[in-house]
């Protein structure tokens, strides 16, 4: 094929826009720089004809490779040669090669139709999806495009096109058991200071620890739009747990968006959300936050990131309780040495969280976190485990009538891990769920120190 004005310089521009030592090799070829003794001979003979090599069926891939690698050193100069090689290669599973005979072939001829349409095919392969479709959109403003391949352009266009708008949905359906259903104190009683002396008041039954089973159910949809140099999410959640205690029923509602671009060096993520929480039926808390996050380039097996984030908490049924918290916190992501399926994730945060009125109990609280999450690739699903601590403090006394108005400082361990593992015969997408929590927090008034474990077991479905 051979293309319309400027098609080629357009080619050979954004190839020139992507710089490689392959390239500027290749480039040096296509200019005849190289000429040193040893290639003379080879470049002296002919590259023998190649149509033996065109046919209706369909080739045998494999076999093409093996004699076009024997013809190689009599065809440096040939696009048509490097562009029949590059296509054994891509459809004989050899991509990287594949890339480079194209793009030699284009340099030779950046007019060559039949390499252009293998190299579209070949970056999307690896995973270039935008510059194969501005490879795809560059053939089908040619005019000398076969009409049995129009179509098939047409279509491939339309289906790598459908890839930069993603709308998916997952449901998810477990039951388990709850030892804390209601987040009660693990104390049967509380000691209170009453005219200086320390009295203990027993908990009511309503106050005290409800354990029991529970049903856990989850539906949330994403949609992603995607663009050349950035990412934009919009997602919603809703969450309902149902169990025999119907006054430690929950129900979350939760939306988001978020939006990434690539920058050099690193890549930036902004994102913005609301989360609302029911507590038996009843409004409980409402959260506002936004977040800008910064990721490094990644460095030997690890890629650092910063991270940001403001939060707006109103408790519905005690206003003195709202606050606003801020959050300043530095972790890396790492694959682990020679475990290429292990990634581990470590994260430090420093809290602060303001009172937004002047009579809150405790006033407001600093803190620090740290998380660790390990995530390993199994032969049949995936094991995640995540690890969190964290440290609170008031800056004032939180109540006369407890412990003298001590400061409350409150020490919070937690642990979940999850397996999931593909179930195909519910589905393709189908999983089957194992979900293990522990939450321990320790504090220095006794009413604030609770313990919680849950298990669950369950399905997931994404669609």
């Amino acid at each position: 094929m051979e293309g319309p004005g400027g098609t080629g310089s357009r080619i050979t521009s954004m190839m020139r826009n992507k710089p490689s030592l392959l390239l500027l090799l290749l480039l040096c070829v296509s200019l005849g720089a190289l000429s040193a003794p040893r290639f003379a001979l080879a470049q002296a003979q002919t590259c023998p004809d190649l149509s033996a090599y065109y046919s209706d069926a369909e080739p045998d891939w494999p076999q093409m490779r093996s004699a076009l690698a024997e013809i190689f050193p009599r065809c440096l100069r040939s696009s048509e040669f490097f562009a029949l090689y590059g296509a054994a290669q891509l459809y004989s599973g050899q991509l990287p090669e594949a890339i480079e005979s194209l793009e030699r072939s284009l340099l030779l001829n950046p007019d060559n139709g039949a390499a252009l349409v293998d190299y579209g095919e070949a970056l999307y392969r690896d995973g270039q999806l935008f510059t194969a479709l501005e490879i795809n959109d560059l053939l089908l403003q040619r005019e000398d495009i076969p009409p049995t391949l129009v179509g098939q352009i047409e279509s491939r266009q339309s289906r790598w096109q459908s890839l930069t708008r993603q709308t998916s949905w997952q449901l998810d359906i477990l039951g388990g058991y709850d030892d804390n259903l209601n987040g009660a104190s693990d104390q049967d009683s509380i000691t209170l200071t009453l005219s200086g002396e320390p009295v203990i008041l027993s908990l009511s039954e309503e106050f005290r620890v409800v354990s029991g089973p529970l049903l856990n159910a989850r539906i949330q949809g994403t949609h992603r739009r995607l663009s050349v140099d950035s990412q934009e999410t919009f997602s919603g959640e809703v969450r309902t747990r149902l169990s025999e205690d119907s006054n430690s029923n929950l129900a979350q509602v939760s939306g988001r968006y978020s939006i990434s671009r690539e920058i050099r060096p690193g890549s930036w993520q902004l994102s913005t959300g609301i989360n609302h929480l029911y507590f038996s039926s009843t409004p409980l808390f409402t959260a506002l936050d936004a977040e800008l996050r910064f990721r490094q380039p990644r460095s030997g097996s690890c890629q650092p990131h910063y991270g940001l984030a403001l939060q707006h908490q109103t408790w519905h049924n005690q206003s003195r309780l709202n606050g606003i918290e801020a959050k300043l916190g530095l972790g890396s992501t790492c694959t682990l040495p020679q475990r290429p399926n292990q990634r581990l994730n470590v994260e430090l945060n420093l809290l602060h969280n303001r009172e937004l009125k002047p009579d809150r109990l405790g006033g407001s609280r600093d803190g620090w976190q740290v998380s660790v999450d390990w995530q390993v690739a199994l032969s049949r699903g995936v094991l995640l485990a995540q690890l969190s601590h964290t440290r609170i403090e008031d800056q004032r006394g939180y109540s006369p009538l407890l412990a003298n108005n001590a400061q409350r400082q409150i020490g919070r361990s937690a642990f979940f891990l999850q397996y999931r593992e593909n179930l195909p015969a519910l589905g393709r997408r189908a999983q089957f769920i194992i979900n293990l929590f522990h939450q321990n927090q320790n504090s220095t008034l006794n009413l604030f120190q609770t313990d919680d474990s849950t298990a669950e077991i369950g399905l997931s479905w994404r669609f």
